[in-house]
């Protein structure tokens, strides 16, 4: 099983959670988050003042998937969130050795 996480923008997010509905996939983890990568962050002025807001609001979305889908899922995610501009985002993946549903006990495959 692999754990699929994507960093995207906030205004992705709707397009990303229905392509990934529509394929088949039943949960995925939402978390507003907040960082930097190459475009750094910004400046803004308020009332007259510049100051530098060092991180960009972003959108963390993980997704457990069996390996079989992990191709299909990350191909889904970059096509509904890429703008071609800098700050899109990354998708990495990370391998899972258990899962259980807390709620029946159910384990590995069956508790996705």
């Amino acid at each position: 099983m692999k754990l699929i996480t994507a960093i995207i923008q906030p205004h992705a997010l709707q397009s990303v959670t229905d392509s990934l509905r529509e394929y088949g996939v039943t949960g995925l983890t939402v978390t507003e988050v907040a960082g930097y990568g190459r475009q750094g962050g910004h400046t803004e002025v308020y009332r007259g003042a510049e100051y530098t807001i060092d991180t960009i609001p972003k959108i963390k979305v993980e997704v457990l998937a069996l390996e079989t889908d992990e191709p299909a899922i990350i191909d889904l995610i970059l096509a509904s969130s890429r703008s071609g501009r800098i700050g899109d985002g990354k998708i990495w993946t990370t391998d899972v050795s258990s899962v259980v549903r807390v709620r029946t006990g159910e384990r590995g495959a069956d508790a996705l």
